[in-house]
């Protein structure tokens, strides 16, 4: 006897023809990586959690990231060996998730204020926390900051590394009495297919360049989706001694 397929079958079906291959449960994992090094001061840290937060609750964001069941962490980081994870993974599947996540954002407290600016460790740090959102299609790094990298690994030199997960790098300057910065980080940070700097003249502007920011992260464009590296697939990032590998799962 021949069945007649349910809705729900034929709905996933189209789906699969549409973009090539089954529907994944988590569109985005989109990784908040927020500098506190000692340039940034007490008022700064402020704006900052508030800018990422009201950039979360943007009508056009915060539809974007439920419908993509996004899962989204941020990420505090200043020097070498201080980096930390402030909200871990949190997955947004209506809406109430994501003004839960914005509030925890919002009162998140400073961990850290006068070391120095790691952004390789802080990329290298927060790029081993997406084997935990193994299912989300696209991973983005969402960076920013107020000064060029003086401590730990280069950047540049995780480029490889990032590109090999899939991972793209994304970045806010804050260049306040800082020449070149954007060039800096355009040169030495960002990495992946559409990769883009945001430039916030000073942290007055953070909200609103992070929620123009945020709103081209979540957008999906599937001719920018890069896959895993073939032979990498199920890898993740690790350091050990200063010598930067992937490692299978």
């Amino acid at each position: 006897m021949r069945v007649r397929p349910s809705l729900s079958a034929l709905l996933g079906l189209a789906c699969t023809f549409a973009f090539g291959g089954p529907v994944n449960a988590c569109d985005l994992a989109l990784a908040l990586a927020v500098d506190i090094s000692g340039s940034v001061d007490e008022r700064e840290f402020e704006i900052q959690m508030r800018g990422l937060a009201e950039g979360l609750r943007d009508p056009e964001v915060s539809e974007a990231l439920v419908r993509n069941r996004a899962a989204v962490m941020l990420v505090q980081w200043t020097g070498t060996a201080r980096q930390a994870v402030s909200v871990p993974w949190v997955r947004v599947s209506n809406p109430a998730d994501l003004t839960s996540l914005a509030d925890r954002i919002e009162a998140t407290p400073r961990l850290w204020s006068i070391y120095s600016t790691a952004i390789g460790e802080a990329l290298l740090f927060t790029a081993a926390e997406f084997s935990q959102v193994a299912d989300c299609t696209r991973r983005v790094i969402d960076v920013s900051g107020d000064g060029p990298s003086n401590e730990g690994i280069e950047p540049a030199d995780l480029h490889a590394a990032l590109g090999q997960e899939g991972i793209t790098v994304n970045a806010l300057v804050i260049e306040e009495g800082v020449t070149g910065l954007r060039d800096y980080y355009r040169q030495n940070v960002i990495a992946g297919p559409g990769a883009f700097v945001l430039v916030a003249n000073s942290f007055r502007d953070y909200p609103a360049r992070m929620r123009e920011k945020l709103r081209r992260e979540t957008e999906r464009q599937l001719s920018m989706l890069a896959p895993r590296h073939s032979a990498c697939r199920d890898c993740v990032i690790t350091q050990s001694n200063g010598v930067i590998t992937n490692m299978k799962n």
